[in-house]
């Protein structure tokens, strides 16, 4: 399952067509499963999330950010993410996260939301949640390299003027959107894609086959007339 909700694609400019492919393909793939015989046995490769990263270095969203994520978000769930947050101070941060979430709300981009909290529950997960809705969009910084900072490894960077520890709240949201991720995996699989979305998707799927299975036949009919 973490497989298809974490698969990397990097993007050129205006290619993305490939990436919406794949995704309403596995959910075509999923869904004929669920209408055959076997269906204890689907291997189900659905996308129920995207990281959708985002330049610190464009003032916010570009024109193709805005395109991208308008074709995909009745697909799967958008989770906006300020990549390489390292290079901007906290006020740039806090900046930035204020404009990408105005600009995704002034265009109509639809983003996953966590869930509300119920009274009853636990006062640790209520201030979880909270966190969580605070600091969307998550901005990171990310590593694969351990160096030494205060006596201990840690993952993260070094600058000449301090390190950056990729799993500090202080200094990444990285923590908080891995905590995300595991926490509200099932519910990023419960919404997954709009239910009228895949409707559309199926029914062009059907009417590109039936428009092959036409094709064939009047082919085929061509055929027999040629033979006699």
């Amino acid at each position: 399952m973490l497989e298809s909700m974490l698969r990397l694609w990097k993007l050129k400019s205006g290619d993305f067509k490939s990436i919406i492919k794949y995704i309403d393909d596995q959910f075509e793939k999923f869904f004929h499963g669920e209408r055959g015989l076997n269906r204890r046995n689907i291997a189900d490769n659905r996308v129920h999330c995207c990281f959708y990263f985002i330049s610190p270095f464009g003032h916010g969203l570009k024109p193709f950010d805005i395109e991208f994520m308008k074709q995909l978000h009745n697909k799967v769930n958008i989770v906006p993410v300020i990549s390489k947050a390292d290079v901007l101070t906290k006020k740039e941060v806090a900046d930035l996260k204020t404009r990408v979430t105005k600009e995704i709300t002034a265009n109509g981009i639809k983003v996953y939301s966590l869930p509300d909290v119920d009274e009853d529950e636990d006062e640790d997960y209520k201030d979880e949640v909270r966190q969580l809705k605070e600091a969307m969009p998550f901005a990171v910084s990310g590593s694969t390299t351990f160096i030494e900072a205060k006596g201990k490894k840690v993952r993260g960077r070094l600058y000449p003027w301090g390190v950056v520890e990729i799993e500090n709240p202080e200094h990444s949201d990285f923590v908080k959107l891995r905590t995300m991720l595991i926490t509200h995996m099932q519910d990023l699989q419960e919404k997954g894609v709009d239910k009228d979305e895949m409707k559309r998707i199926l029914q062009e799927k059907e009417a590109e086959l039936k428009k092959m299975q036409e094709i064939m036949a009047k082919m085929q009919a061509e055929m027999s007339v040629h033979k006699v």
